[in-house]
C-alpha cells in the first residue's frame, strides 16, 4: 500500500521518447478517470497536456502540468 502523499512513478512513450512521471496516487486516479471519460489512453493525455505545456508554459515541469490539469478538469 502506498502511503497518502507518496509519489508513484510511470513510465510510458510519450511523443515518441519514453520517459517517467512521478505523481502523487490520487493524481494518477484522476488522470484515468479523465482519460476513460474522453476514451483515450494515459499516453495519448499525458502527450496532449505535455504539447500544452509546451507552448503555454515551457518552464514548467510535465508533473507540475498534469498535476493542474487534473485540477482543471476534475469529474
Amino acid at each position: 500500500m502506498t502511503a497518502k502523499g507518496a509519489l508513484k512513478k510511470r513510465s510510458m512513450r510519450i511523443a515518441g521518447h519514453r520517459t517517467s512521471l512521478a505523481l502523487e496516487p490520487e493524481f494518477w486516479a484522476g488522470l484515468e478517470r479523465i482519460a476513460r471519460a474522453r476514451t483515450q489512453t494515459l499516453p495519448v493525455l499525458i502527450a496532449s497536456i505535455d504539447e500544452t505545456r509546451g507552448r503555454d508554459t515551457p518552464e514548467a515541469s510535465l508533473a507540475s502540468a498534469v498535476r493542474v490539469f487534473v485540477l482543471e478538469h476534475r469529474i
